[in-house]
């Protein structure tokens, strides 16, 4: 992936954020993070 790429998708991802927070609020986006938390511990204990 080169860098073109990487910030193409980091901008669609930020603007993704801004559009659904604009939209829907913020409290699912906390729910998602706490369970992205929870993914990344299950995901290290396997390591």
């Amino acid at each position: 992936m080169n860098t073109q790429i990487s910030l193409v998708l980091a901008a669609l991802l930020i603007g993704g954020l801004v559009v659904d927070s604009l939209y829907f609020g913020t409290e699912h986006l906390l729910f998602l993070a706490k369970k992205f938390m929870d993914l990344l511990e299950w995901v290290a204990f396997w390591r």
